[in-house]
């Protein structure tokens, strides 16, 4: 009887024993997991700091990083303006000495003179250009220039016209001096304006 009676406080022992293990072992596996999860939120706090200082370093070098862009284009554009204005002074400077060689020229038998054209083209503006020009151009141009100025003189004051012929006859005397140019240079008279190549081609060149 007191044998049954201490294998069962033994078994009651162990039963308790394994009660207070399990427990044990789940206390620790809570205790665990809660600490895996604290350091898994540290870790996650500590990356989000690291992205929004890599963020605000990004943004900061941005604007830097911008406006150097910026220089550089200007750079750039600067460079190509300069380079497109050299250009173009220097086309500028060719035509200019072709035409001063043209005007050195001597005349030939033929030539028209490029002074008389000039010179009569911007005292009487279109009429001008009937020395040198174009028929197609010089004879409506005239007719044009004759009926309106006629038409302008009567009603408008010569206040109003004054500003209008100091520009437009200077303009006519410079269509005079080229007209005589392109004559003497085609030997014939030749348009200034609206040229068709169509119609070139097939007259050879000659325009009247």
């Amino acid at each position: 009887m007191v044998a049954d009676d201490d294998r069962a406080l033994r078994e009651r022992l162990a039963a308790l024993e394994a009660e207070v293990r399990a427990d044990a072992d789940a206390q620790r596996a809570r205790k665990q997991a809660a600490m895996d999860k604290m350091r898994a939120q540290q870790q996650e706090q500590v990356e989000l700091r690291r992205r929004q200082a890599d963020i605000h370093g990004t943004q900061k070098r941005l604007p830097a990083a911008r406006k150097q862009a910026r220089d550089e284009d200007d750079g750039d554009d600067d460079a190509a303006s300069s380079t497109s204005d050299l250009g173009g002074a220097l086309e500028l400077a060719h035509r200019a000495n072709r035409v001063r060689n043209e005007l050195a020229k001597p005349p030939k038998q033929g030539d028209k003179s490029w002074l008389k054209s000039g010179v009569a083209s911007a005292l009487f503006g279109p009429v001008g250009w009937l020395y040198a020009g174009s028929w197609r151009e010089a004879v409506p141009a005239s007719v044009a220039y004759l009926l309106l100025g006629t038409l302008a003189w009567k009603i408008l004051p010569m206040l109003l016209l004054w500003p209008v012929l100091m520009i437009g006859l200077p303009l006519s005397g410079i269509a005079g001096v080229v007209y005589a140019l392109q004559y003497n240079k085609k030997g014939s008279r030749q348009r200034l304006f609206k040229k068709d190549p169509a119609k070139q081609l097939k007259s050879g060149g000659r325009e009247v």
